[in-house]
């Protein structure tokens, strides 16, 4: 046996056998049961041991490189992008941002070791999983659609703080609309619903929590109207949605809507990141980030739903007249209407709307169009760019109850009467002194 080969102790076992069965003190099966194989393979162990002796028991790879390894050039690469481009990501991001990005297709074990072995730790901890019954995911896409927004430092100091408000469907785990905000407000709502609508369709229940954009929640007494009815009216998000013929779920806690708190889990993680290795500083730059970061979360986490059926409606026409704020007036006997503080002159017609209770519809653009039933009256530029909020007073009710006003005379050609001073208005008493002759 050559000297210069090193074998471990199953290899020197290999030998001896072999050596004792060259000598006749053992069959090909005794052989075979001592070194755990089949007689088959030991007769090719014992052909290449008498052509190429010892040398021929050791593996032929030993000593060789793995094809692939991967060399020390790659591995400095992934240290210094970690710890300086890529600082925060987690190690799965970070491994899709280094075969997307910088064109090194490693697997993310991999990464972990090449970080492990330069002390590089990963940024959060994953915490242990806690026992927790979780609701089943609804079998169809567009049957629940769950909707909120996260307060939070997403420019981490570079910018202002922001809220990201957004949609995620049920079945499938799929962000179908999503959007920075100043302020979480019912506009951004409308944009997230807006969005979904318009590609994917009428979702048949929306899942929120209880915010005053979802329901009214002051403790005022009901009104005369709302007594009527037996119910609060609507917000303008509640009223999109009955108009819609969608059905608004509210949540009792956080944890209940579980699918939307684990993606803004996600998306402060992953989100901010990518934010940070943009260097985002205001809501225009952190939004063209976000509608990149969108397509590419939905293909690696949105999954099938359970049934192939799908469960949106179709998308109404004229979705203008609905994605508005909406308010009732009533028209002033000079042919105007009082809103937001302006005096809105109605186009001049032939036919007189005052007493008339008409529709305003203030859009998004900063419009405001008006409405008698299906009949447009005409439009009104508020000169405004400042994001739409429910307005104070009966404007915050976009129904609200308006006493009605007698007919007007031009309407129904009745002429309106004086009415009679009574027997004992001063008018009916005789002026002092009269029927004396001075």
């Amino acid at each position: 046996m050559d000297g210069d080969i090193t074998m471990n102790a199953k290899e020197q076992r290999r030998v001896l056998v072999l050596n004792q069965l060259e000598g006749g003190a053992l069959t090909s099966r005794q052989a075979a049961g001592l070194l755990v194989v089949s007689v088959r393979q030991l007769r090719r162990l014992r052909a290449a041991y008498r052509e190429e002796g010892a040398a021929a028991i050791p593996h032929g790879n030993r000593g060789r490189a793995p094809a692939n390894v991967v060399s020390e050039a790659v591995r400095r690469r992934v240290v210094e992008l970690a710890t300086t481009r890529y600082q925060g990501f987690n190690q799965q991001h970070l491994t899709e941002m280094l075969a997307e990005q910088e064109g090194l297709a490693l697997s993310r074990p991999t990464v972990h070791r090449i970080l492990a072995a330069a002390g590089v730790h990963a940024p959060r901890r994953r915490r242990s999983a806690k026992h927790r019954r979780r609701r089943d995911r609804y079998p169809r896409a567009g049957q629940l659609l769950q909707v909120d927004g996260s307060r939070h430092d997403w420019l981490e100091g570079r910018g202002p703080y922001l809220t990201l408000v957004g949609g995620i469907d049920d079945a499938t785990g799929l962000v179908t609309a999503a959007g920075f905000r100043l302020q979480e407000d019912a506009q951004g709502y409308f944009m997230v619903l807006r969005h979904t609508v318009s590609r994917y369709g009428v979702p048949l229940a929306v899942y929120s929590d209880r915010h005053s954009i979802f329901f009214q929640t002051h403790d005022k007494d009901l009104t005369l109207e709302e007594q009527l009815e037996g119910r609060r009216r609507p917000t303008q998000f509640g009223r999109l949605l009955e108009e819609l013929g969608v059905r608004l779920i509210a949540a009792h806690s956080p944890q209940a809507k579980g699918r939307i708190e684990r993606l803004w889990g996600t998306f402060q993680d992953r989100l901010t990141s990518e934010l940070r290795l943009a260097h985002a500083t205001d809501l225009e730059q952190a939004e063209r980030v976000l509608q990149r970061f969108l397509p590419r979360h939905n293909r690696q986490f949105a999954v099938a739903a359970a049934e192939p059926e799908l469960a949106w409606g179709k998308a109404p026409d004229h979705l203008d007249r609905l994605f508005c704020f909406k308010y009732s007036r009533r028209v002033g006997l000079d042919h105007t209407v009082r809103f937001a503080g302006q005096c809105i002159d109605l186009e001049p017609s032939r036919t007189s709307y005052a007493g008339r209770l008409i529709e305003l519809q203030e859009r998004f653009d900063g419009s405001v169009h008006i409405y008698l039933a299906d009949k447009f009256l005409g439009k009104q530029s508020m000169n405004s760019t400042a994001p739409l909020r429910a307005r104070s007073g009966r404007d915050k009710n976009p129904t609200a109850f308006i006493p009605p006003l007698p007919p007007p005379a031009l309407e129904t050609g009745l002429i309106r009467v004086p009415s009679k001073p009574a027997a004992n208005h001063p008018w009916r008493r005789p002026f002092p002194g009269a029927g004396q002759i001075p």
